[in-house]
């Protein structure tokens, strides 16, 4: 295609964005986005009536989201773009199916995990340092009340804004300060957890319990009769096979996303390397599983999982409202904070906190970093107003389409906070709009040597075969299948596990809203741009510039 040609499908020749990440930020950034204290123990908490044993789902999902790893390192290997899915998805399976899941995989979905970072936050940062310094108010205001988790995302987008907009460089630098630090205070959580005792925690808590919270006497025991009420009994291995693969689908709202720096890597330095692509996703998925193990271990050593899951399931039992009564401990049981209490030292208990609060704040801007990259490629391809594809010089961040997840971020937010219109029961729809997506990608991945010939014999993964076989295309195949399995256990549901299938009715309305939604933009600006004399369906027959 000309030069000239060139210009009138596409905004400009280049998108403005630079390449100012190394594989190391990619590497942090993919730990970051499986991280292990906010998603990996958030989801954990909440798997307390599964029947099948943590470390054998854990190590299982770990299994089959390496085939994820391959696929997208070879994706990004043959094209590193900025936009990702969108991108490979438009180019190999066509424009309207590329921008209907990627859209609303990493746009309108993105707003529902705002408040779900809000609950983290709360949980994780804001009730545990407050409490340790004496606001207990204030502490279990924010930890139980809907204000407190709208406060908390309010907050949530107040920082994760200012980091993006700052630039990737900065925001580089962020996440690597927070990752030594927070590494330091997982340590510092394992030594406690590794030298203490049944016996001394259970003392620290009666102790801390009643100190920090206002907690009755005999809080071990009280807790441990209100998780057997609330029927926990998740095992921490065993459990059958059965059992394993029924857990599958809840553990993968933590471990699923080590990709999700895929749709930045047009702006990381040797993304064509499919071999470092790949082990900077795979480390950090390998790398968190190791930790997740280590930590369940020495959890069952020292707080005993017998409490550890009868507390989880004593307060999500309250928080899902199937009681009116807060739990005997009225806070989130945090294993770190849990930890702490083995030290009577409120420095000590202060600055570990503290340390692993940074696991918060270096993964919060994963909530829109990598959506504004796919709201902008979009853009790039006129399919969103120009305005939205618009770089902020200095910084190189594309402003305008951070707007548009903050501004929507907020509402959803209020609506999830409240909980009108049942919003709080659509919480695993987060993963299950985005596992649709990645099946988008997965099933362009398999089709790529067959769709793309030239492209992919020109590119470095054409030598990495399995039998004869592209070895994107066998690893798409075995990934797809288990993301197949994940969405019949989601929306079939027949052991009513999960709370977002055919019978939950307020679930698949919002789902096939966002989806319309993202039907009507797509023909929209599609029938738009045909009258400004732009053809859509060529713009999605070339590879964007970078």
């Amino acid at each position: 295609m000309s030069a000239q040609s060139q210009t009138e499908l596409f905004i400009r020749k280049a998108t403005g964005l630079v390449r100012s990440w190394s594989l190391f930020d990619a590497f942090i950034y993919a730990t970051f986005s499986i991280n292990l204290i906010t998603l990996g123990l958030y989801i954990f908490s909440q798997m307390y009536f599964l029947e099948g044993g943590l470390l054998p789902a854990l190590v299982l999902s770990s299994f089959f989201i390496l085939f994820e790893v391959i696929v997208y390192a070879a994706l990004i290997a043959v094209m590193p773009r900025s936009g990702g899915d969108y991108i490979w998805q438009s180019r190999i399976l066509g424009g309207g199916v590329g921008f209907v899941l990627a859209v609303t995989g990493w746009w309108f979905i993105l707003w529902l995990w705002v408040p779900l970072y809000g609950d983290m936050l709360r949980h994780i940062v804001l009730t545990p340092l407050l409490s340790i310094v004496g606001a207990r108010d204030a502490a279990l205001w924010f930890g139980q009340s809907s204000l407190g988790l709208f406060i908390a995302s309010l907050i949530l987008c107040v920082v994760v804004t200012f980091y993006i907009a700052a630039g990737m460089q900065w925001y580089a630098r962020i996440q690597k300060a927070c990752f030594i630090g927070g590494m330091v205070g997982l340590l510092a959580v394992f030594v406690l957890l590794l030298t203490g005792s049944p016996q001394a925690f259970r003392a620290g808590l009666e102790r801390e319990g009643v100190a920090l919270f206002g907690a009755a006497s005999n809080l071990y025991t009280t807790t441990l009769e209100a998780g057997e009420a609330a029927g926990a009994v998740m095992p921490l291995t065993g459990g059958g096979i059965g059992a394993i693969f029924l857990a599958l689908p809840f553990i993968v709202f933590f471990n699923l996303w080590p990709n999700w720096g895929a749709t930045l890597y047009g702006e990381v330095r040797g993304a064509t390397d499919f071999k470092r692509n790949f082990w900077g996703m795979a480390l950090a998925l390998l790398v968190t599983a190791l930790l997740g193990v280590v930590f369940c271990v020495l959890i069952a050593k020292t707080l005993t999982w017998d409490f550890y899951t009868k507390a989880n399931g004593a307060w999500w039992n309250f928080a899902w409202g199937y009681v009116d009564q807060p739990p005997p401990l009225p806070v989130w049981p945090y294993p770190a904070l849990l930890a702490v209490f083995l030290s009577q030292s409120r420095g000590v208990q202060f600055v570990i906190i503290l340390l692993m609060s940074l696991w918060w704040f270096g993964w919060s801007g994963t909530v829109f970093l990598s959506s504004t990259r796919v709201i902008f490629a979009a853009a790039f391809d006129r399919l969103l107003p120009e305005k939205v594809a618009e770089v902020e010089p200095r910084t190189r961040t594309p402003i305008n389409a951070l707007l548009l997840m903050v501004v929507p971020s907020v509402i959803v937010s209020a609506l999830f906070a409240w909980d009108v219109f049942g919003f709080r029961a659509l919480t695993l729809d987060s993963t299950l709009v985005i596992a649709v997506t990645y099946l988008g990608t997965t099933i362009a991945a398999i089709l790529l040597p067959y769709r793309k010939p030239e492209l992919y014999q020109a590119s470095p993964i054409a030598r990495y075969k399995v039998f004869g076989i592209p070895l994107i295309t066998v690893s798409g195949v075995i990934f797809g299948g288990f993301l197949l399995f994940l969405l019949y256990a989601w929306l079939i549901d027949p052991l009513g596990l999960y709370g977002i299938g055919l019978k939950n009715t307020s679930s698949i309305i919002y789902m096939l809203v966002m989806y319309l939604i993202a039907v009507g933009v797509y023909l929209g600006f599609k029938r738009y741009r045909k009258s400004e004399g732009i053809d859509i369906d060529k713009v999605h027959q070339e590879i964007p510039v970078e």
